[in-house]
């Protein structure tokens, strides 16, 4: 085993655990689909969502898809070079 596989190992283990615990704490989008449905009206919380927990937790969790996605790609390519 290589320095590279056991690096891009712990990396898509670590970025799985952390996008399961962001994604457990996001609050369910129901209400959100309704009112834009309904032509709910622009309130403080919309307007001010990037900066709020939810907004935070939204960042990471986009942050955390790349990271393993890009890590797993990674991962894959090492595979097939060293056949």
């Amino acid at each position: 085993m290589s320095v590279f596989y056991i690096i891009a190992t712990i990396i898509v283990s670590i970025a799985s655990v952390v996008m399961i615990v962001v994604v457990c704490l996001q609050e369910g989008k129901s209400a959100g689909l309704s009112s834009s449905i309904s032509g709910g009206s622009d309130t403080y919380w919309s307007r001010n969502k990037g900066r709020s927990k939810e907004g935070k937790l939204e960042k990471i969790t986009i942050i955390f898809t790349i990271v393993f996605f890009i890590a797993a790609i990674l991962l894959n390519v090492g595979l097939f070079t060293q056949l």
